[in-house]
C-alpha cells in the first residue's frame, strides 16, 4: 500500500496516486514512512474545508503529542504558517499594512527594470553559448525583488544571495546548517536596522505597522522576514524555472505565440500557476491537527490526529477543471489554490503575478528562437525536500539548441 509521502511527483504534475485518491474520497488515509497515519486532502473542496476550519490547528502540531513526520519540513512555530486565529489574525492584520495593493503594485516598474537588465546580461552572454536561464535570471530576479522587498543594503547583496544559494545546498547539510544560522543572523540585524532608520520598503513598513499600541515584536518581524524570502524567493524562481522548461519543452507554439500576443500572457501565467507541480511532497508540507473529532465529507477524522493539504492534487480536481491534466492557455475560469486559500491566502501572490508576467512579456518577445539547450532527460533536479528545483536551465536563447 503506498504511504505518505507519496513517491512520483514531478514538475509535470503531483504523483498518479492522487487521481485514484480523489476518485475514492476528498479525504483519503495513508500510513506514514515514519510510522503511524495521516490524512490528506485532496480535492477543491475538501482543500478549502480544511483551510478554512479552525477545529485543524496548525499551532497543536508543534504540541509533544502531536504525530511527527521526519523528513518533511516544519516551518518553526510563531511564524505566521505556524499560527491559528486568534493569534493568526493579529498578525495578518499587522502585516496586511506593508501590503497594500498600491505598494505592490509601484514595484512593478521595478521589477521591468531587473527583467530587462538580467535579459540584456544574459543576451550578451548568449554569443558565446548557451545560458543558464535559471543561475542567470530566474534566480537572481526573485532574490534581487525580495531583496528589494526587505530593503537589504546594496553592500549586503551579494552576502544575502550567496547565503540563500547555500542553505538552499541540500546535498551538502553542513553548508546549509552553515548558511541557515548566518541567515537568522543577518536577518535580525536587518530588523534591528530598519527599526532604528525605517526606509521604503515593506520590511520596514512592518516595522511601523501598528493597531492601536499592538506591534510586531522583533521575533515576529524575523520570522516574517524568513516567510518572505521562502515564498517570493524560492518558490517564485522554481515555478518560473519549471515553467520555461514547460514552454520550451512542450509548447514552443505557446511560447512564440506569447512573445506575439503579450495580452494573453497573464492568462498563460495563471494556467501555468495552475498546472506546474511545485511541492515535491505534493502537500503545502504543513500537518494541521484535528482538535476534536471531525466528519468530513463522510469520514471521521478523529481528535489527534494529523491532515495534509494537497493544492497540486485540488488543481487537478476534475469536478471543476474540464481535461485538469492537460495545459489549456484558453481556460477562462482558473480557480486555482497555488497561492493556498482563505485566511491562509498568501499576501505576496499580487507580487508573484507581477514577476511571473513580466519575466514571460519579456522573454517570449526578446527570444522567439529560444530553445532548450539540451534534451530535457539531460537536466538534473536537485533533491529538494519543499520545492521541485532545477539545478540548470540551459537555453539557446536565439534558437541553435537542442
Amino acid at each position: 500500500m503506498v504511504s505518505f509521502p507519496v513517491p512520483g511527483s514531478s514538475y509535470r504534475g503531483p504523483a498518479p496516486e492522487f487521481a485514484g485518491f480523489r476518485a475514492s474520497s476528498p479525504v483519503v488515509r495513508l500510513p506514514a514512512n515514519g510510522g503511524g497515519h495521516c490524512w490528506i486532502a485532496t480535492t477543491q473542496d475538501s482543500v478549502r474545508v480544511v483551510l478554512d476550519d479552525v477545529r485543524f490547528s496548525r499551532a497543536a502540531s508543534y504540541e509533544p503529542t502531536a504525530p511527527t513526520f521526519p523528513g518533511l519540513f516544519q516551518a518553526p512555530p510563531g511564524m505566521i504558517i505556524s499560527l491559528d486565529p486568534p493569534a493568526h489574525t493579529r498578525l495578518r492584520d499587522l502585516v496586511s499594512q506593508a501590503f497594500s495593493v498600491d505598494r505592490i503594485e509601484s514595484m512593478r516598474p521595478r521589477i521591468q527594470q531587473l527583467v530587462t537588465e538580467l535579459l540584456d546580461q544574459a543576451d550578451s552572454e548568449a554569443l558565446e553559448g548557451p545560458v543558464d536561464l535559471l543561475g542567470r535570471f530566474t534566480f537572481p530576479l526573485a532574490i534581487i525583488a525580495i531583496s528589494d522587498l526587505l530593503g537589504v543594503p546594496a553592500g549586503d547583496r551579494d552576502t544575502f544571495a550567496r547565503l540563500i544559494r547555500e542553505f538552499a545546498a541540500v546535498d551538502a547539510p553542513e553548508l546549509a546548517a552553515a548558511a541557515g544560522e548566518q541567515l537568522g543572523e543577518f536577518m535580525a540585524a536587518l530588523v534591528f536596522g530598519k527599526m532604528a532608520a525605517p526606509g521604503d520598503d515593506v520590511l520596514s513598513a512592518l516595522t511601523e505597522a501598528r493597531i492601536g499600541d499592538d506591534k510586531l515584536e522583533v521575533g515576529e518581524l524575523i520570522g516574517l522576514g524568513y516567510t518572505l524570502l521562502g515564498a517570493g524567493g524560492d518558490s517564485t524562481a522554481c515555478h518560473l524555472a519549471s515553467s520555461v522548461l514547460t514552454l520550451l519543452g512542450h509548447h514552443r507554439d505557446v511560447w512564440v505565440r506569447l512573445g506575439e500576443r503579450p495580452e494573453e500572457v497573464p492568462a498563460a501565467v495563471e494556467e501555468l500557476l495552475r498546472w506546474i507541480t511545485l511541492s515535491t511532497n505534493d502537500t503545502t508540507g504543513l500537518p494541521r491537527i484535528a482538535t476534536e473529532d471531525v466528519l468530513l465529507f463522510g469520514v471521521t477524522i478523529p481528535k489527534g490526529d494529523a491532515v495534509f493539504v494537497s493544492t497540486n492534487s485540488a488543481n487537478r480536481d476534475e469536478t471543476l477543471f474540464i481535461d485538469p491534466d492537460a495545459l489549456d492557455f484558453a481556460r477562462t475560469d482558473n480557480a486555482h489554490l497555488a497561492f493556498g486559500y482563505g485566511i491562509h491566502r498568501c499576501l505576496g501572490a499580487p507580487l508573484a503575478r507581477i514577476e511571473l508576467t513580466t519575466a514571460f512579456e519579456e522573454l517570449t518577445r526578446r527570444f522567439p528562437a529560444a530553445r532548450l539547450a539540451v534534451a530535457e532527460e539531460e537536466l538534473e533536479w536537485q533533491k529538494a525536500d519543499m520545492n521541485h528545483r532545477l539545478v540548470a536551465l540551459p537555453v539557446d536563447l536565439h534558437g541553435k539548441g537542442f
